[in-house]
């Protein structure tokens, strides 16, 4: 009886953290499957509040979850069980802890009297993923003398702290066997009913309320300067806001991919390389940033000079706290919503006339790139690289845009121009793992026409998760971009015998089978005209996922690209 009492607690014990993630706003949980964690998945399973989504590999998981959190903006739960499932999780928390996705990870454990025995799957899990998860707690094995109470003010804590702080939270959960007894949980109602006010009420156990002020102190002379606005990783409305902002005070606007917005000063990753033009925008005497996580080197190198030598001052708007400051410039940090500090400064100038932009000469910057990249944009040839990274403006209203971490962002961010959509990426880490997997977290929660980008490589890395897509019936494009190995390692200063071997690692594989294994189509356009009806096809008419396979020489980028910022470099 006390065995089969024992399975009947850990039932318990799995159900109140539910429950009461559930009245703390956590709609949905991501699970792989395992024996240890049986307690946790099937209490997951019974509470009607919890949508379930599954996956064989618990990397591909985590970054599923990770793809919900960012397209929802609220907190996805992921339940694994004891051993490497745990260790398999790290990649996609290393990412949210950076961008502060919402991640409550419940891992199932081992009792302590298993650990550092010689016991089968166990491991120490406590403290697994270090400083990556913000708050964690090593459960003790439930039991009636550890009160229901403690526990769900245990939880009410950690949630709360997220709530605060952003990121991971990690709750490990060391269950004693018996796992699959089908005692009823009635033989400890005595305990159960300890908390049955809180089971009645629908109400998380213990609150802490939250408040974000919205009261700024306004410097409405800040705008009577020279000024540029920098618009990095945020939401679409965010970017929108911030374009407003800059056309009524007249600054030049130059947005990162991330944002989902351009401006009429686009590609100045190239025209920043030009001394003429760069003297053009380093008259700023005021640098205002809304956002972080900037794709391009070069503009945060011109960040740093124009604060540490031309003595620029530095404003950066963002909630999240945490320092974001990677030349370690003076720089004021209004830790406020941006929309809302945005909105303040509106009002605060009222209906004043839009003012003429102080460098309208950068326009004729962005034209001349234009004029450029024209060349290597030829309907009828065979796609490039640069050709398909000016295709995102074409895209059909409404279809959200994935970009993978390779040479493509890169090239989108230098010569693309983006439609007023929204963006995802995982710029965090910068990670070549869990695209494709983040990418169905981001469809399944959005239910929204989506295409993402990503690398052979990368393609390569996250095979397993296309069979998160067999089922999808919402129209998705997956592009890979194969090159035949890691081509932006082309750019770098070593030998080309060294860059082959040790950095491009060319493979010789084709997608059109890998497609085929997980249920999905295939087209491998012949031209950027085939590619530009064959997506716009699918993403407006189709239904499912689509696979679009372009295949370029391994160097064609990296030299089309030497050309192309050769004329600015020369400048």
């Amino acid at each position: 009886m006390k065995d089969r009492a024992q399975s009947a607690m850990n039932r318990i014990w799995s159900q109140v953290l539910l429950e009461e993630l559930t009245r703390l706003d956590v709609e949905e949980v991501c699970v792989a499957p395992g024996s240890r964690s049986t307690p946790l998945v099937i209490e997951a399973c019974d509470n009607p509040r919890l949508t379930l989504h599954t996956h064989f590999d618990e990397r591909g998981l985590a970054f599923m979850a990770l793809g919900l959190a960012k397209a929802s903006k609220r907190a996805v739960a992921i339940i694994v069980t004891s051993g490497t499932a745990v260790a398999n999780l790290l990649p996609a928390i290393v990412e949210a802890n950076l961008t502060g996705e919402k991640l409550v990870v419940i891992t199932a454990d081992r009792p302590v009297e298993l650990i550092n025995c010689g016991a089968n799957q166990a491991i120490n899990q406590t403290s697994i993923f270090s400083s990556h998860a913000r708050h964690a707690i090593n459960l003790p094995s439930p039991s009636e003398s550890v009160p229901l109470s403690w526990l769900l003010t245990s939880v009410d804590q950690l949630m709360y702290k997220q709530e605060t702080d952003g990121g991971v939270i990690h709750i490990n959960c060391p269950f004693p066997e018996p796992l699959y007894e089908s005692s009823p949980k009635s033989v400890h109602q005595t305990y159960m009913d300890s908390v049955d006010i809180w089971w009645k009420s629908g109400h998380p156990f213990s609150c802490k309320s939250v408040s974000h002020s919205s009261l700024f102190a306004q410097n409405l002379g800040l705008f009577e300067k020279k000024g540029v606005i920098l618009v990095g990783d945020v939401s679409l409305e965010e970017a929108k806001l911030a374009k407003k902002l800059a056309e009524i005070i007249g600054w030049p606007c130059l947005c990162d991919p991330q944002s989902g917005v351009s401006s009429s000063q686009a590609h100045y990753d190239v025209w920043l390389r030009g001394a003429k033009y760069k003297k053009l925008i380093s008259r700023a005497d005021i640098i205002l940033q809304f956002g972080a996580r900037f794709v391009s080197k070069r503009l945060i190198q011109w960040v740093e000079i124009q604060v540490k030598e031309k003595q620029a001052q530095y404003h950066y708007v963002s909630l999240q706290a945490e320092r974001n400051n990677p030349s370690h410039v003076a720089q004021i940090h209004h830790v406020s919503e941006i929309c809302s500090w945005i909105d303040s400064y509106l009002s605060a100038l009222g209906h004043s006339p839009a003012i003429e932009s102080w460098c309208k000469e950068l326009d004729i910057c962005c034209l001349k790139v234009r004029s450029l990249i024209d060349n290597y944009v030829l309907p009828d040839e065979a796609p490039t690289e640069i050709g398909l990274a000016t295709t995102l403006e074409n895209l059909p209203a409404y279809t959200q845009v994935v970009l993978g971490n390779s040479l493509f962002v890169r090239l989108v961010d230098m010569f693309g121009v983006i439609p007023n959509t929204r963006v995802y990426s995982n710029r965090g880490a910068s990670g070549i793992d869990g695209l494709v997997a983040t990418t169905a977290g981001i469809v399944c929660s959005t239910n929204r026409p989506s295409i993402l980008y990503l690398g052979d490589t990368s393609a390569l890395h996250d095979l397993n998760s296309l069979a998160l897509f067999t089922d999808t019936k919402t129209p998705v494009v997956l592009v890979v971009i194969n090159n035949d190995g890691g081509a932006i390692f082309d750019l770098l200063p070593v030998s080309k015998a060294h860059k082959r071997q040790l950095y491009q690692m060319p493979h010789g594989y084709q997608f059109e089978y890998a497609a085929k294994q997980f249920g999905l189509k295939y087209q491998q356009p012949n031209s950027l005209a085939d590619y530009n009806c064959v997506v716009k096809q699918h993403l407006t008419n189709g239904e499912g996922t689509l696979m679009v396979e372009v295949i370029t020489p391994p160097e064609q980028a990296s030299k089309q690209l030497k050309e192309l910022v050769g004329y600015f470099d020369a400048c």
